[in-house]
């Protein structure tokens, strides 16, 4: 499993708990330093079936200061895997990737219910 998550995130820290306490194997990757690529984020959207909307920080300041609220929707699906893969700090985290397995934010029931079924 592949952990990106950004050090300085308090749901990102609490998701690695979780993934310590259940002794779940994972690498950790640093989202601000190796951002998800275009072809990465393409293919987990494609693979977890979500709207590529899913995979942006929505809460974060790069997000609000670009005013991607309102330009999101006018945008294609290339623009937004170009500007995602573009600056980590868009990329909702932490992202938990793995065989069959794409996680995008941290919800402890939707995590359990993955991994530990």
């Amino acid at each position: 499993m592949e952990f990106i998550c950004y050090q300085n995130c308090s749901t990102c820290k609490k998701a690695e708990k979780w993934l310590n306490d259940h002794a779940i194997a994972y690498e950790a990757r640093p989202i601000r330093e190796q951002n998800p690529s275009y072809e990465e984020l393409d293919a987990w959207s494609q693979e977890s079936g979500l709207p590529l909307r899913r995979f942006f920080n929505t809460s974060g300041q790069q997000y609000r200061a670009l005013g991607l609220k309102d330009k999101l929707d006018g945008m294609s699906r290339e623009e937004q895997l170009r500007l995602l893969s573009s600056d980590g700090m868009l990329v909702k985290r932490p992202l938990l990737i793995g065989p069959g397995v794409v996680l995008v934010g941290f919800r402890p029931e939707q995590w359990e219910e993955t991994l530990l079924k």
